[in-house]
Protein backbone atom coordinates (compact mmCIF):
# COMPACT_ATOMS: atom_id res chain seq x y z
CA UNK A 1 0.00 0.00 0.00
CA UNK A 2 -0.66 2.75 -0.89
CA UNK A 3 -2.14 1.34 -3.76
CA UNK A 4 -2.88 -2.95 -4.94
CA UNK A 5 0.26 -4.09 -7.61
CA UNK A 6 -2.83 -6.17 -9.15
CA UNK A 7 -1.78 -9.50 -11.27
CA UNK A 8 -3.28 -7.94 -14.34
CA UNK A 9 -1.88 -4.86 -15.67
CA UNK A 10 -4.28 -1.79 -16.54
CA UNK A 11 -5.36 -1.20 -20.05
CA UNK A 12 -6.72 1.95 -20.36
CA UNK A 13 -6.83 5.49 -19.98
CA UNK A 14 -9.01 7.21 -17.22
CA UNK A 15 -9.81 10.54 -15.99
CA UNK A 16 -9.14 11.35 -12.09
CA UNK A 17 -11.60 13.15 -9.56
CA UNK A 18 -14.73 12.19 -8.28
CA UNK A 19 -17.91 14.41 -8.26
CA UNK A 20 -15.84 16.27 -10.78
CA UNK A 21 -16.81 17.98 -14.06
CA UNK A 22 -15.12 16.15 -16.69
CA UNK A 23 -14.71 15.87 -20.66
CA UNK A 24 -14.30 13.10 -22.99
CA UNK A 25 -13.78 13.05 -26.51
CA UNK A 26 -12.31 10.58 -28.96
CA UNK A 27 -12.14 13.06 -31.91
CA UNK A 28 -10.99 16.71 -31.60
CA UNK A 29 -14.22 18.64 -31.82
CA UNK A 30 -16.69 16.82 -31.40
CA UNK A 31 -17.56 18.59 -28.19
CA UNK A 32 -19.55 21.97 -28.69
CA UNK A 33 -17.66 24.66 -27.31
CA UNK A 34 -19.55 27.21 -25.05
CA UNK A 35 -22.93 25.63 -25.42
CA UNK A 36 -24.40 21.86 -24.90
CA UNK A 37 -26.94 21.47 -27.55
CA UNK A 38 -25.96 23.68 -30.89
CA UNK A 39 -28.20 23.36 -33.82
CA UNK A 40 -25.88 20.79 -35.71
CA UNK A 41 -24.01 19.46 -33.42
CA UNK A 42 -20.25 18.67 -34.85
CA UNK A 43 -19.72 15.42 -37.01
CA UNK A 44 -23.23 15.45 -37.46
CA UNK A 45 -23.89 13.73 -33.90
CA UNK A 46 -26.72 13.85 -31.85
CA UNK A 47 -26.59 15.90 -28.56
CA UNK A 48 -28.19 14.18 -25.34
CA UNK A 49 -28.79 14.47 -21.80
CA UNK A 50 -28.40 12.30 -18.97
CA UNK A 51 -29.91 13.32 -15.75
CA UNK A 52 -29.37 11.42 -12.67
CA UNK A 53 -31.07 13.96 -10.72
CA UNK A 54 -34.68 16.45 -10.81
CA UNK A 55 -33.52 19.66 -13.05
CA UNK A 56 -34.10 21.67 -9.86
CA UNK A 57 -31.81 19.43 -7.49
CA UNK A 58 -29.44 22.06 -5.66
CA UNK A 59 -26.54 22.64 -7.50
CA UNK A 60 -24.56 20.65 -5.36
CA UNK A 61 -26.46 17.66 -5.72
CA UNK A 62 -27.07 17.57 -9.76
CA UNK A 63 -26.02 15.09 -11.57
CA UNK A 64 -26.24 15.53 -15.57
CA UNK A 65 -24.16 14.07 -18.62
CA UNK A 66 -24.32 15.96 -21.94
CA UNK A 67 -23.52 13.23 -24.72
CA UNK A 68 -22.89 13.32 -28.03
CA UNK A 69 -23.66 10.35 -29.98
CA UNK A 70 -24.42 8.57 -33.55
CA UNK A 71 -28.01 7.90 -33.30
CA UNK A 72 -29.91 8.59 -29.71
CA UNK A 73 -31.36 6.22 -27.23
CA UNK A 74 -34.54 6.81 -28.24
CA UNK A 75 -34.11 4.80 -31.51
CA UNK A 76 -35.53 1.76 -30.83
CA UNK A 77 -38.17 -0.38 -31.03
CA UNK A 78 -40.50 -1.16 -28.00
CA UNK A 79 -39.31 -3.21 -25.21
CA UNK A 80 -40.97 -6.69 -24.36
CA UNK A 81 -40.59 -8.20 -21.04
CA UNK A 82 -38.01 -11.61 -20.84
CA UNK A 83 -38.79 -14.73 -19.88
CA UNK A 84 -34.99 -14.80 -18.14
CA UNK A 85 -36.19 -12.52 -15.61
CA UNK A 86 -36.84 -14.81 -12.17
CA UNK A 87 -37.50 -14.15 -8.57
CA UNK A 88 -34.63 -15.65 -8.19
CA UNK A 89 -32.64 -13.22 -9.74
CA UNK A 90 -34.64 -9.99 -8.79
CA UNK A 91 -37.05 -10.60 -5.63
CA UNK A 92 -39.91 -8.07 -4.89
CA UNK A 93 -40.09 -6.83 -1.81
CA UNK A 94 -43.19 -8.73 -0.13
CA UNK A 95 -41.26 -11.75 -1.27
CA UNK A 96 -37.90 -11.06 0.90
CA UNK A 97 -38.10 -12.98 4.76
CA UNK A 98 -37.42 -10.96 7.49
CA UNK A 99 -35.44 -12.44 10.35
CA UNK A 100 -33.50 -11.41 13.50
CA UNK A 101 -31.00 -14.04 13.54
CA UNK A 102 -27.56 -13.73 13.08
CA UNK A 103 -26.67 -15.32 9.21
CA UNK A 104 -23.40 -16.27 7.43
CA UNK A 105 -22.72 -18.15 4.37
CA UNK A 106 -20.21 -20.06 2.65
CA UNK A 107 -18.62 -19.16 -0.44
CA UNK A 108 -21.07 -18.75 -3.17
CA UNK A 109 -20.56 -21.12 -6.25
CA UNK A 110 -19.08 -20.19 -9.62
CA UNK A 111 -20.72 -20.71 -12.69
CA UNK A 112 -19.32 -24.02 -13.12
CA UNK A 113 -21.73 -24.68 -16.53
CA UNK A 114 -20.30 -21.24 -17.75
CA UNK A 115 -23.74 -20.54 -18.89
CA UNK A 116 -24.20 -17.41 -17.21
CA UNK A 117 -23.06 -13.84 -18.33
CA UNK A 118 -22.75 -11.09 -15.20
CA UNK A 119 -26.72 -10.43 -15.56
CA UNK A 120 -27.79 -13.41 -15.24
CA UNK A 121 -25.47 -14.39 -12.67
CA UNK A 122 -25.98 -11.83 -10.24
CA UNK A 123 -28.75 -12.70 -7.32
CA UNK A 124 -30.23 -11.10 -4.86
CA UNK A 125 -29.20 -12.22 -1.25
CA UNK A 126 -31.00 -9.31 0.53
CA UNK A 127 -32.30 -5.69 0.24
CA UNK A 128 -35.23 -3.54 1.23
CA UNK A 129 -37.16 -0.71 0.05
CA UNK A 130 -38.89 -0.26 -3.56
CA UNK A 131 -37.49 0.97 -6.92
CA UNK A 132 -40.58 2.48 -7.96
CA UNK A 133 -40.73 4.59 -5.17
CA UNK A 134 -37.07 4.84 -5.07
CA UNK A 135 -35.87 3.53 -1.96
CA UNK A 136 -33.66 1.10 -0.61
CA UNK A 137 -31.47 -1.11 -1.67
CA UNK A 138 -30.62 -4.54 -2.81
CA UNK A 139 -27.05 -6.64 -2.10
CA UNK A 140 -26.42 -9.20 -4.32
CA UNK A 141 -23.91 -11.47 -5.11
CA UNK A 142 -23.01 -12.25 -9.22
CA UNK A 143 -21.15 -15.51 -10.28
CA UNK A 144 -20.40 -15.22 -14.40
CA UNK A 145 -18.95 -17.82 -16.48
CA UNK A 146 -19.22 -16.44 -19.88
CA UNK A 147 -18.40 -12.48 -21.20
CA UNK A 148 -21.87 -11.13 -22.43
CA UNK A 149 -22.21 -10.88 -26.08
CA UNK A 150 -20.51 -8.11 -27.54
CA UNK A 151 -24.03 -7.36 -29.36
CA UNK A 152 -26.05 -6.94 -26.03
CA UNK A 153 -26.38 -4.16 -23.52
CA UNK A 154 -27.95 -4.20 -20.17
CA UNK A 155 -28.92 -0.74 -18.12
CA UNK A 156 -30.86 -0.74 -14.46
CA UNK A 157 -33.56 2.17 -14.48
CA UNK A 158 -33.71 0.82 -10.61
CA UNK A 159 -30.44 1.95 -9.16
CA UNK A 160 -27.01 2.51 -9.55
CA UNK A 161 -25.13 -0.70 -9.14
CA UNK A 162 -21.63 -0.82 -6.62
CA UNK A 163 -19.67 -4.00 -7.97
CA UNK A 164 -17.21 -5.51 -5.79
CA UNK A 165 -15.02 -7.87 -8.04
CA UNK A 166 -13.70 -11.03 -5.61
CA UNK A 167 -12.12 -13.58 -8.05
CA UNK A 168 -11.53 -12.54 -11.97
CA UNK A 169 -11.36 -9.42 -13.98
CA UNK A 170 -14.20 -7.45 -14.95
CA UNK A 171 -13.62 -6.04 -18.43
CA UNK A 172 -16.47 -3.02 -18.93
CA UNK A 173 -17.57 -1.25 -21.41
CA UNK A 174 -19.81 1.66 -20.65
CA UNK A 175 -21.40 4.26 -23.08
CA UNK A 176 -18.43 6.65 -21.74
CA UNK A 177 -15.45 4.55 -22.19
CA UNK A 178 -13.99 1.44 -20.90
CA UNK A 179 -13.39 0.04 -17.21
CA UNK A 180 -11.05 -2.64 -16.10
CA UNK A 181 -12.09 -3.39 -12.62
CA UNK A 182 -9.50 -6.43 -10.95
CA UNK A 183 -10.01 -8.16 -7.60
CA UNK A 184 -9.30 -5.06 -4.73
CA UNK A 185 -10.95 -2.66 -6.87
CA UNK A 186 -14.92 -0.85 -6.90
CA UNK A 187 -17.10 0.34 -9.59
CA UNK A 188 -20.15 2.04 -9.89
CA UNK A 189 -21.81 2.25 -12.77
CA UNK A 190 -24.99 5.03 -12.37
CA UNK A 191 -28.76 4.45 -13.39
CA UNK A 192 -29.71 4.61 -17.12
CA UNK A 193 -26.25 3.80 -17.99
CA UNK A 194 -25.76 1.06 -20.63
CA UNK A 195 -22.61 -1.56 -20.14
CA UNK A 196 -21.56 -4.60 -20.69
CA UNK A 197 -19.17 -7.01 -18.73
CA UNK A 198 -16.92 -8.95 -20.33
CA UNK A 199 -14.39 -11.73 -18.22
CA UNK A 200 -10.97 -11.85 -19.86
CA UNK A 201 -9.34 -13.52 -17.36
CA UNK A 202 -12.05 -16.29 -17.01
CA UNK A 203 -14.72 -16.86 -14.66
CA UNK A 204 -15.83 -14.09 -11.97
CA UNK A 205 -17.39 -13.68 -8.92
CA UNK A 206 -18.34 -11.11 -6.50
CA UNK A 207 -20.44 -8.59 -4.56
CA UNK A 208 -22.71 -5.99 -5.93
CA UNK A 209 -25.06 -3.65 -4.43
CA UNK A 210 -28.29 -1.61 -6.27
CA UNK A 211 -28.44 1.99 -4.83
CA UNK A 212 -32.64 2.77 -5.31
CA UNK A 213 -32.43 6.13 -3.76
CA UNK A 214 -29.48 8.87 -4.34
CA UNK A 215 -26.08 8.68 -5.10
CA UNK A 216 -22.54 7.81 -3.43
CA UNK A 217 -20.81 10.60 -1.81
CA UNK A 218 -17.60 10.95 -0.08
CA UNK A 219 -18.45 10.87 4.02
CA UNK A 220 -17.25 13.85 5.49
CA UNK A 221 -14.36 14.02 7.21
CA UNK A 222 -15.40 16.36 9.87
CA UNK A 223 -11.79 16.86 12.64
CA UNK A 224 -9.88 14.56 10.65
CA UNK A 225 -9.54 17.35 8.17
CA UNK A 226 -9.29 17.84 4.19
CA UNK A 227 -7.90 14.65 3.31
CA UNK A 228 -8.07 10.72 4.74
CA UNK A 229 -9.83 7.88 4.39
CA UNK A 230 -10.62 7.79 -0.36
CA UNK A 231 -9.37 10.95 -1.36
CA UNK A 232 -11.03 12.61 -4.70
CA UNK A 233 -7.94 11.97 -6.85
CA UNK A 234 -7.83 8.09 -6.75
CA UNK A 235 -11.15 7.71 -8.41
CA UNK A 236 -10.72 6.75 -12.30
CA UNK A 237 -13.67 7.60 -14.70
CA UNK A 238 -13.12 6.46 -18.46
CA UNK A 239 -12.26 8.63 -21.84
CA UNK A 240 -14.63 8.37 -24.30
CA UNK A 241 -14.42 5.56 -26.63
CA UNK A 242 -16.95 4.79 -29.52
CA UNK A 243 -18.10 1.91 -32.23
CA UNK A 244 -19.06 3.37 -35.75
CA UNK A 245 -21.99 0.95 -37.78
CA UNK A 246 -25.22 3.22 -37.12
CA UNK A 247 -27.16 3.14 -40.55
CA UNK A 248 -25.09 -0.16 -42.20
CA UNK A 249 -27.14 -2.87 -43.68
CA UNK A 250 -26.18 -6.49 -42.62
CA UNK A 251 -24.50 -6.57 -46.04
CA UNK A 252 -21.74 -3.76 -44.47
CA UNK A 253 -21.11 -5.24 -41.56
CA UNK A 254 -24.22 -3.79 -39.39
CA UNK A 255 -25.26 -6.00 -36.25
CA UNK A 256 -28.51 -5.92 -34.56
CA UNK A 257 -28.24 -5.41 -30.84
CA UNK A 258 -30.35 -6.30 -27.62
CA UNK A 259 -30.61 -3.91 -24.93
CA UNK A 260 -32.10 -5.13 -21.50
CA UNK A 261 -32.84 -3.09 -18.66
CA UNK A 262 -33.73 -4.07 -15.32
CA UNK A 263 -37.16 -1.95 -14.79
CA UNK A 264 -38.58 -2.16 -11.23
CA UNK A 265 -36.84 -5.70 -10.60
CA UNK A 266 -37.72 -7.42 -13.78
CA UNK A 267 -36.25 -7.51 -17.27
CA UNK A 268 -37.16 -6.34 -20.61
CA UNK A 269 -35.12 -5.98 -23.93
CA UNK A 270 -35.69 -4.40 -27.33
CA UNK A 271 -33.51 -5.30 -30.62
CA UNK A 272 -31.73 -2.77 -32.40
CA UNK A 273 -30.21 -1.91 -35.58
CA UNK A 274 -27.27 0.10 -33.99
CA UNK A 275 -24.82 0.00 -31.13
CA UNK A 276 -25.50 1.46 -28.00
CA UNK A 277 -22.01 2.18 -27.66
CA UNK A 278 -22.10 5.57 -30.21
CA UNK A 279 -20.84 8.14 -28.14
CA UNK A 280 -17.68 10.12 -29.45
CA UNK A 281 -17.47 12.87 -26.97
CA UNK A 282 -19.19 13.87 -23.14
CA UNK A 283 -19.13 16.03 -20.51
CA UNK A 284 -20.64 16.47 -17.03
CA UNK A 285 -20.66 14.89 -13.37
CA UNK A 286 -22.71 11.78 -14.22
CA UNK A 287 -20.92 8.53 -15.29
CA UNK A 288 -18.99 5.57 -14.54
CA UNK A 289 -16.01 5.40 -12.33
CA UNK A 290 -13.55 2.39 -10.45
CA UNK A 291 -11.48 3.15 -7.26
CA UNK A 292 -8.52 0.58 -6.04
CA UNK A 293 -9.04 -0.14 -2.36
CA UNK A 294 -5.32 -0.05 -2.12
CA UNK A 295 -5.50 3.61 -1.99
CA UNK A 296 -7.65 3.69 0.73
CA UNK A 297 -5.59 5.79 3.40
CA UNK A 298 -6.82 4.26 7.38
CA UNK A 299 -7.30 6.36 10.02
CA UNK A 300 -7.45 4.86 13.35
CA UNK A 301 -6.29 5.40 17.45
CA UNK A 302 -2.73 5.78 17.79
CA UNK A 303 -3.76 5.72 22.23
CA UNK A 304 -6.18 3.20 23.26
CA UNK A 305 -10.07 1.91 22.27
CA UNK A 306 -11.48 1.26 18.97
CA UNK A 307 -13.28 3.54 16.86
CA UNK A 308 -16.13 3.02 15.33
CA UNK A 309 -16.29 1.12 11.93
CA UNK A 310 -17.54 4.19 10.56
CA UNK A 311 -14.12 5.50 10.49
CA UNK A 312 -13.30 2.84 7.36
CA UNK A 313 -16.29 4.08 5.21
CA UNK A 314 -15.44 4.71 1.51
CA UNK A 315 -18.75 5.69 0.03
CA UNK A 316 -22.05 6.69 1.56
CA UNK A 317 -25.05 6.76 0.37
CA UNK A 318 -27.25 9.38 2.58
CA UNK A 319 -30.84 9.08 4.17
CA UNK A 320 -33.28 12.44 4.78
CA UNK A 321 -31.94 11.91 8.81
CA UNK A 322 -28.28 13.92 8.70
CA UNK A 323 -25.61 11.40 9.74
CA UNK A 324 -27.77 8.34 8.55
CA UNK A 325 -26.82 6.16 5.26
CA UNK A 326 -29.05 4.48 3.21
CA UNK A 327 -26.05 2.34 2.31
CA UNK A 328 -22.76 3.05 3.58
CA UNK A 329 -19.58 1.18 1.73
CA UNK A 330 -17.03 0.32 4.28
CA UNK A 331 -13.87 -1.92 3.82
CA UNK A 332 -11.36 -3.71 6.45
CA UNK A 333 -7.87 -3.10 4.57
CA UNK A 334 -4.52 -3.92 5.99
CA UNK A 335 -3.84 -1.77 9.14
CA UNK A 336 -1.98 -1.10 12.10
CA UNK A 337 -2.81 -1.54 15.82
CA UNK A 338 -1.32 0.14 18.61
CA UNK A 339 -3.76 1.13 21.32
CA UNK A 340 -3.07 0.74 25.01
CA UNK A 341 -5.08 -1.13 27.23
CA UNK A 342 -7.38 -2.11 24.79
CA UNK A 343 -9.89 -4.77 23.11
CA UNK A 344 -8.05 -4.43 19.68
CA UNK A 345 -10.88 -6.92 17.30
CA UNK A 346 -14.16 -5.55 16.56
CA UNK A 347 -16.30 -4.54 20.05
CA UNK A 348 -19.33 -6.78 20.72
CA UNK A 349 -22.36 -4.14 19.66
CA UNK A 350 -26.60 -4.57 18.53
CA UNK A 351 -26.32 -1.80 15.83
CA UNK A 352 -29.70 -0.18 14.64
CA UNK A 353 -27.99 0.03 11.01
CA UNK A 354 -28.27 -3.30 8.89
CA UNK A 355 -24.71 -4.83 8.45
CA UNK A 356 -23.77 -7.20 5.53
CA UNK A 357 -20.01 -8.55 5.02
CA UNK A 358 -17.82 -9.90 2.61
CA UNK A 359 -14.22 -10.98 2.30
CA UNK A 360 -12.23 -9.99 -0.94
CA UNK A 361 -9.51 -11.73 0.24
CA UNK A 362 -7.32 -13.45 3.21
CA UNK A 363 -8.64 -13.56 6.53
CA UNK A 364 -10.54 -11.19 8.96
CA UNK A 365 -9.00 -10.38 12.27
CA UNK A 366 -12.26 -10.84 14.23
CA UNK A 367 -13.57 -14.21 12.57
CA UNK A 368 -11.56 -17.48 12.21
CA UNK A 369 -11.34 -18.79 8.31
CA UNK A 370 -10.97 -22.59 7.19
CA UNK A 371 -14.03 -24.64 6.70
CA UNK A 372 -17.54 -23.13 8.05
CA UNK A 373 -15.86 -19.72 8.84
CA UNK A 374 -15.77 -16.22 7.47
CA UNK A 375 -14.12 -17.24 3.95
CA UNK A 376 -13.49 -15.37 0.78
CA UNK A 377 -16.52 -15.19 -1.50
CA UNK A 378 -18.66 -16.17 1.71
CA UNK A 379 -20.75 -13.34 3.97
CA UNK A 380 -22.69 -12.87 6.91
CA UNK A 381 -25.71 -10.42 7.54
CA UNK A 382 -26.27 -8.74 11.07
CA UNK A 383 -29.32 -7.46 10.66
CA UNK A 384 -31.29 -4.52 12.63
CA UNK A 385 -30.33 -4.98 16.62
CA UNK A 386 -28.80 -8.28 16.29
CA UNK A 387 -26.13 -8.77 18.38
CA UNK A 388 -22.49 -10.27 17.38
CA UNK A 389 -18.82 -9.18 17.86
CA UNK A 390 -15.57 -11.68 17.84
CA UNK A 391 -16.51 -15.40 17.73
CA UNK A 392 -15.05 -17.16 21.16
CA UNK A 393 -11.92 -18.32 19.89
CA UNK A 394 -10.85 -15.04 18.69
CA UNK A 395 -11.87 -13.12 22.08
CA UNK A 396 -10.06 -15.23 24.06
CA UNK A 397 -6.79 -14.53 21.84
CA UNK A 398 -7.39 -10.61 21.92
CA UNK A 399 -7.74 -10.65 25.49
CA UNK A 400 -4.85 -12.26 25.88
CA UNK A 401 -2.77 -10.77 23.40
CA UNK A 402 0.50 -9.06 23.93
CA UNK A 403 -0.49 -5.41 23.31
CA UNK A 404 2.45 -4.60 21.08
CA UNK A 405 2.39 -2.65 17.70
CA UNK A 406 0.88 -5.44 15.39
CA UNK A 407 -0.41 -5.08 11.94
CA UNK A 408 -3.25 -6.89 11.27
CA UNK A 409 -4.94 -7.67 7.59
CA UNK A 410 -1.90 -8.21 5.81
CA UNK A 411 -2.85 -9.60 2.39
CA UNK A 412 -6.62 -8.97 3.32
CA UNK A 413 -9.53 -7.05 2.50
CA UNK A 414 -13.10 -7.47 4.27
CA UNK A 415 -15.67 -4.99 3.05
CA UNK A 416 -19.30 -3.88 4.79
CA UNK A 417 -22.71 -2.65 3.32
CA UNK A 418 -24.18 -0.90 5.92
CA UNK A 419 -27.71 0.22 6.27
CA UNK A 420 -29.99 2.18 8.24
CA UNK A 421 -32.63 0.22 6.98
CA UNK A 422 -33.86 -3.47 8.14
CA UNK A 423 -32.89 -6.22 5.43
CA UNK A 424 -35.06 -8.68 4.15
CA UNK A 425 -33.37 -12.06 2.48
CA UNK A 426 -34.20 -13.46 -0.68
CA UNK A 427 -35.47 -17.19 -1.03
CA UNK A 428 -32.41 -18.18 -3.05
CA UNK A 429 -30.22 -16.71 0.13
CA UNK A 430 -32.01 -18.19 2.32
CA UNK A 431 -32.45 -21.91 1.07
CA UNK A 432 -31.77 -22.21 -2.91
CA UNK A 433 -28.45 -20.95 -2.60
CA UNK A 434 -27.66 -23.94 -0.06
CA UNK A 435 -24.66 -21.95 1.41
CA UNK A 436 -26.58 -21.10 4.56
CA UNK A 437 -24.41 -21.82 8.01
CA UNK A 438 -26.82 -23.40 10.07
CA UNK A 439 -24.61 -23.70 12.95
CA UNK A 440 -23.09 -20.18 12.48
CA UNK A 441 -24.50 -18.32 16.05
CA UNK A 442 -23.72 -21.84 18.03
CA UNK A 443 -20.30 -22.11 16.75
CA UNK A 444 -19.26 -18.98 17.04
CA UNK A 445 -20.60 -17.72 20.60
CA UNK A 446 -21.72 -20.46 22.51
CA UNK A 447 -18.67 -21.03 23.91
CA UNK A 448 -18.01 -17.91 25.01
CA UNK A 449 -16.48 -17.49 28.69
CA UNK A 450 -17.82 -16.48 31.66
CA UNK A 451 -14.87 -14.02 33.10
CA UNK A 452 -17.03 -13.34 36.11
CA UNK A 453 -15.75 -13.37 39.43
CA UNK A 454 -18.62 -13.27 41.53
CA UNK A 455 -19.57 -10.31 44.02
CA UNK A 456 -18.34 -12.54 47.03
CA UNK A 457 -16.85 -9.77 49.55
CA UNK A 458 -18.15 -6.94 48.05
CA UNK A 459 -20.90 -4.43 49.27
CA UNK A 460 -24.01 -4.56 46.67
CA UNK A 461 -25.66 -1.54 46.78
CA UNK A 462 -29.00 -1.32 46.82
CA UNK A 463 -31.25 0.26 43.97
CA UNK A 464 -33.98 0.82 46.07
CA UNK A 465 -34.88 4.45 47.75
Amino acid sequence: MPFTTFSTAEKYRYQNGFDSHLESSAIDGALPVGQNSPQKPALGLYAEKLSGTAFTAPRHENKQTWLYRILPSCAHPPYAPTPEATTEQWAKGEELKYIPNQLRWDPFDHDQSRDLDFVSGLKLVAGAGDPVQKQGLGMFIYAAGKSMDETSAFYSADGDLLIVAQEGDLDIRTEFGWLLVRPMEIAVIPRGVKYQVFLPSGPARGYALELYQGHFKLPELGPIGSNGLANPRDFQAPVACFTEDAGKTASEGGRQHTVTVKFNNALFATTQPHTPFDVVAWHGNYYPYKYDLGRFNTIGTISFDHPDPSIFTVLSAPSALPGTAVADFVIFPPRWLVGEDTFRPPYYHRNTMSEFMGLITGGYDAKRGGSGGFVPGGASLHNVMSGHGPDAASHEGARAAELKPQKVGEGSCAFMFESCLMMGVSEWGLRTCKKVQEGYSEESWSGVVTHWQGAKGLEIKSHLV
